[in-house]
């Protein structure tokens, strides 16, 4: 086909009917599907041919770059054709767009904006909580505690919980104002937003614990949150992303997030339908929350 001809687009899976296909889109398996009816030879012989290109509009990137690869074939095929041709080629191809078919952005920046807040706000406010108890000579009073170094951190990242919640509830209720629609379970838009405020709460405490300084620590916390937006897929496509960034990529709490917040809020999915990201969550999560355990120490230097 000219589609794959152009070395953009690759096959990867071929399923049976168009109600797979969309299990598949609405799971964020994949982000582009094309439907080919099984009478293809037939309608082609007849010159009614037509093809669907199915798109989850829920990414505003992957929809321009279907629209363009759309119309690879209706360029080649009307370039030196006569009218009736270039209405057959015209019509061979109907690209139908899901759960964003006006190409509104803010159905797909807004919901991401969750996710940046969250991990602006929820890195910054841990990783300096350590440090500012260091510099106002309060680490004496926690070592004197009879709490064990998890109670201790566990303590740290409770009360910061309520407040990741709280914003995303402030959030969520400005999307009224964009028109934002919410197509899947209210309740797992926020157990996706509590997986992501505590695996950004965790690694706040893993920079506290480095951080001699609360400058130092904020420091690091820029250090993370700009390579989150950049790369997660909150700016640019992450699939036209190189390989390697895209494995840096997936260490990032964001980018499942996303992953997590648009599925199930645009395309009406399920935590259980998005569970590698969750399962990464929440393995991130245990290995921040380890490594800060066993970084502090309930003793000045």
């Amino acid at each position: 086909m000219d589609l794959v001809a152009t070395s953009v687009v690759r096959p990867v899976a071929f399923v049976e009917t168009p109600e797979q296909l969309m299990t598949a889109i609405r799971r964020g398996e994949y982000g582009i599907g094309i439907a080919i009816p099984p009478d293809f030879e037939r309608r082609r012989a007849e010159g009614r041919a037509q093809v669907q290109v199915l798109v989850d509009g829920s990414d505003n990137a992957m929809q321009s770059a279907a629209v363009q690869l759309a119309q690879v074939p209706v360029q080649d095929a009307v370039a030196t054709a006569s009218p009736a041709t270039r209405r057959l080629a015209e019509q061979a191809i109907a690209m139908v767009s899901f759960f964003n078919p006006e190409r509104r952005s803010a159905v797909n920046i807004v919901p991401g904006l969750i996710g940046v807040i969250l991990t602006m706000t929820m890195v910054l406010f841990t990783g300096v909580s350590i440090v500012r108890e260091r510099e106002r000579g309060n680490m004496e009073l926690l070592i004197a505690t009879p709490i064990s170094r998890a109670e201790l951190m566990t303590g740290k990242v409770a009360p910061y919980i309520v407040i990741g919640l709280l914003q995303t509830t402030l959030v969520l209720l400005g999307m009224g104002l964009f028109q934002v629609p919410l197509n899947g379970s209210l309740l797992h838009v926020y157990l996706a937003a509590l997986l992501l405020i505590v695996a950004n709460l965790t690694l706040g405490l893993l920079i506290s614990t480095r951080a001699k300084s609360q400058f130092q620590a904020m420091q690091m916390t820029f250090f993370v949150f700009l390579p989150s937006i950049l790369l997660s897929g909150f700016m640019f496509l992450f699939a036209g992303m190189p390989p390697a960034v895209q494995w840096l990529a997936e260490v990032l709490p964001l980018t499942h997030f996303l992953r997590l917040v648009r599925g199930i809020m645009l395309r009406g999915a399920s935590l259980w339908d998005l569970w590698p990201d969750v399962l990464a969550l929440v393995a991130f999560t245990t290995v921040m929350m380890t490594a800060a355990i066993l970084q502090f120490r309930k003793r000045l230097d």
